[in-house]
């Protein structure tokens, strides 16, 4: 059986929900109220590699029937996937480089910068304020935050602590979130 290319979407999210072993139990019902169009960063760091790639396939059939872009986190080759998460070393080494949509993390300018040479279509820029991923974690702050994505070259998504009525406050490509969407 040939191994067909995925549809990818006509242009970059605007709207990312990130899975996580905190919201797996809802990620149905979540990716449901996703508006088409939206996207599903597939983490799931916390399953065994049979068990994570099982629980993929599940989420990426409901995702292809409701026209969400699913990007997969972490080594998933063949896969079937729109696009491709992690540290921009991970895409500038090419353990992702398989896939069409690149989204590279970013902490700081100077990863910024890195995922600018890694050739990323777009960097998750974090956090913006504080999370429950990171508890105790120093967020950048709304201000920090827009002054380091007016600088970056690529699209820049805004995560950690992410709500609707945040992400409108802040003039970015769009916006990622684990609860705020879950």
């Amino acid at each position: 059986m040939a191994n067909r290319q995925p549809a990818l979407p006509a242009q970059l999210p605007t709207l990312l929900l990130l899975s996580d072993a905190r919201n797996d139990a809802l990620l149905e019902r979540a990716v449901a109220r996703l508006p088409r169009g939206s996207g599903l960063v597939y983490r799931h760091y916390h399953l065994p590699q049979s068990k994570r790639r099982a629980r993929y396939e599940i989420l990426r059939r409901l995702c292809r029937r409701r026209g969400i872009a699913v990007i997969v986190a972490g080594s998933a080759r063949g896969w079937c996937a729109d696009g491709e998460y992690g540290a921009p070393h991970m895409l500038k080494v090419g353990i992702l480089r398989h896939q069409e949509l690149r989204l590279a993390t970013a902490h700081s300018l100077r990863e910024i910068g890195a995922a600018v040479r890694a050739r990323a279509d777009a960097v998750l820029l974090s956090p913006v304020y504080p999370t429950r991923t990171h508890p105790g974690g120093k967020a950048l702050g709304a201000v920090r935050f827009l002054c380091l994505a007016r600088r970056s070259p690529l699209p820049v998504f805004a995560l950690g602590g992410m709500t609707r009525a945040r992400a409108a406050r802040l003039p970015v490509h769009g916006w990622a979130a684990i609860d705020g969407l879950s």
